[in-house]
């Protein structure tokens, strides 16, 4: 198993990170600056207010390695990245409902910003591997494969009629079957990065996140993403936890610390060269179970079922034997602690719960 050196390559190393204000970015760059590498972080911070990420998500504006711009901007994407030893390119319209609502914008920012980013990489001399993010959208509801047997259908379908929808596994050599306008772009990312850096022979990797959670998550307006800060920002003012589709949607919550250091893990395994990685928990929870651990804080709590959104996927769990192979690595927090975590955070930054919150519903 590698441990913490297996990430002592990066000290000393420029590390662009498309993206780099965001959640995930954030954290990805603070940890980048605790391994002592210099983290360029590239993005138009317009995804929240200002006050979130400088305030919530601790970003400092005025470094000059803090770069305000766009991944669509070739002549400072490729700027940047002739700086860089590595890079990371998280940038995306990563809301599934603003990806739904907006395709028109997600194949803009989704699509033409990382061919952006690859023609940049693929002209550079010095980028050792380029990270995309991708994610377990591109599973779709990992419905069962057209080829497989009628016998393994039949049982199958029979198990389903007794105990409900057996939730799926997702490996990494599963079909792609998107069902979001958010999960085809990462789709198309993925093949993408393989069929430019694969003719230019420059190293890279694909990580599929699964359900991103943890502090500082905030949410957004008619967003149905983010399942622990909804919940928890709901419960906190005393507001009732909506279940779309009646709540039992298949969800894999990987904090977002064990995220950041998967993919930074990706970054520098050698094993890591040109694999596509799950990164999760390999535990399949409900969306109603996440509601009961958020509404164990919050005694009271009403749940109400609503109507399942557009491109909210029925879901599954990762396969992580990949991950734990390549990477040598595990996530360490656990959902009921990351949860747990969550609400004490929320209770000391009510600003994260929004005033808007109040007067609205989610989609």
């Amino acid at each position: 198993m590698q441990n913490r050196s297996a990430l002592s390559e990066l000290n000393g190393a420029t590390v662009l990170v498309t993206g780099g204000a965001g959640l995930i970015g954030s954290r990805i760059t603070a940890r980048l600056k605790q391994l002592g590498a210099r983290p360029i972080a590239l993005c138009n911070m317009n995804a929240y207010p200002e006050h979130v990420y400088t305030d919530v998500f601790g970003v400092n504006t005025t470094d000059p390695d803090t770069v305000i711009g766009d991944v669509r901007e070739t002549a400072l994407v490729r700027k940047l990245v002739a700086e860089s030893d590595y890079v990371i390119h998280a940038a995306a319209l990563a809301d599934v409902a603003a990806c739904t609502r907006e395709p028109a914008d997600a194949i803009d920012v989704n699509i033409a910003g990382t061919q952006a980013v690859l023609d940049a990489v693929a002209a550079s001399h010095r980028v050792r591997r380029l990270v995309f993010v991708s994610s377990a959208s591109v599973y779709g509801d990992g419905e069962p494969e057209e080829t497989e047997s009628r016998d393994l259908l039949a049982v199958r379908q029979l198990l389903e009629s007794v105990h409900g929808r057996i939730p799926r596994q997702f490996h990494e050599f599963d079909s792609m079957r998107p069902v979001s306008v958010y999960g085809a772009t990462k789709a198309w990312g993925e093949q993408q990065t393989a069929i430019v850096l694969g003719q230019v022979g420059i190293s890279y990797s694909i990580v599929r996140y699964f359900s991103v959670y943890g502090e500082p998550q905030t949410i957004k307006p008619n967003s149905h993403s983010w399942v622990v800060a909804w919940f928890a920002a709901r419960a906190s003012l005393g507001l009732p936890l909506h279940l779309n589709g009646g709540g039992g949607q298949v969800r894999d919550l990987t904090h977002v610390e064990d995220i950041a250091e998967g993919t930074l893990r990706a970054l520098v395994s050698p094993e890591a060269h040109n694999e596509t990685i799950n990164v999760g928990t390999g535990i399949p929870t409900s969306i109603r179970d996440v509601a009961e651990l958020v509404r164990a804080h919050y005694p009271g709590t009403e749940l109400l079922e609503t109507p399942l959104p557009a491109g909210d996927p029925l879901g599954g769990y990762a396969s992580v034997r990949r991950m734990k192979a390549v990477l040598g690595w595990s996530p360490k927090v656990l959902l009921a602690d990351g949860v747990e975590r969550y609400v004490r955070w929320l209770q000391g930054t009510p600003q994260a719960a929004p005033d808007w919150l109040s007067q609205t519903t989610p989609i």
